[in-house]
């Protein structure tokens, strides 16, 4: 019910202005008041409804939503504009993470180090293979690890952010059967240059890893589209 419910606001379904009754939502789904209210209040949290007695529970406009919630990103992904929410979410990845990197390059511990060193050779490892799913499971790791270490708390909780945008394009067919030879190397550069505190050459490999990914998704949404 949450996820039909959220993927129809976000994907335009259910306009802004729109009025849902909790007995109405009941009816549709078949489920008790109870479970009603809980997804309702979910979608208060999310900033995609909000409710008022004798009114019920109306759809918010898109600037009230929290467009950092990862299962607004999901539904995003899964829905018919997918390419406007990977360009706004390729956009946000190019403004934090070149800089996260910067930073853990000088603030990282010597076992983020280490750990670091060791998801670049796995995906090195996993990118040969053609192993998609452990390639992913190693790039989300490796860029979760990169935020954290970079010691600011407002960059580590993008984590779920990214993570989800690097799900949605393998999950979502656009990514490339073998991962590029040169976005691997350019995660090992990164590892290498926070391993030896270089914040400059940390923070442009990052860039470069983001810049290569949203060509790879324009082209990829291209040929799905025809063009």
């Amino acid at each position: 019910m949450l996820d039909e419910l959220g993927a129809a606001i976000v994907n335009g379904a259910l306009a802004p202005g729109e009025v849902l009754r909790s007995e109405e939502l009941q009816e549709r789904y078949g489920t008790s008041r109870t479970v009603a209210r809980e997804v309702v209040r979910v979608l208060e949290t999310m900033g995609l409804t909000t409710s008022r007695r004798r009114v019920g529970v109306t759809v918010c406009e898109p600037a009230a939503w929290n467009h950092y919630d990862p299962r607004l990103i999901r539904w995003q992904l899964d829905g018919a504009d997918r390419p406007a929410a990977l360009r706004t979410l390729t956009e946000l990845r190019s403004a934090v993470e070149p800089v996260a990197a910067r930073f853990a390059a000088l603030r990282a511990t010597p076992e983020e180090r280490g750990r670091l060193r060791a998801l670049a050779v796995h995906l090195r490892q996993t990118a040969r293979a053609r192993d998609l799913s452990a390639f992913l499971g190693h790039d989300i790791a490796f860029h979760d690890l990169l935020l954290s270490a970079s010691r600011n708390p407002m960059f580590a909780q993008l984590s779920s952010v990214v993570a989800e945008v690097l799900a949605g394009r393998t999950g979502h067919g656009l990514m490339p059967e073998e991962p590029q030879p040169e976005a691997v190397a350019l995660h090992v550069a990164v590892a290498e240059a926070v391993d030896v505190a270089d914040a400059v050459r940390a923070e442009r490999a990052m860039r470069d890893i983001v810049e290569q990914a949203h060509h790879e998704i324009a082209a990829a949404v291209s040929s799905n589209l025809g063009g």
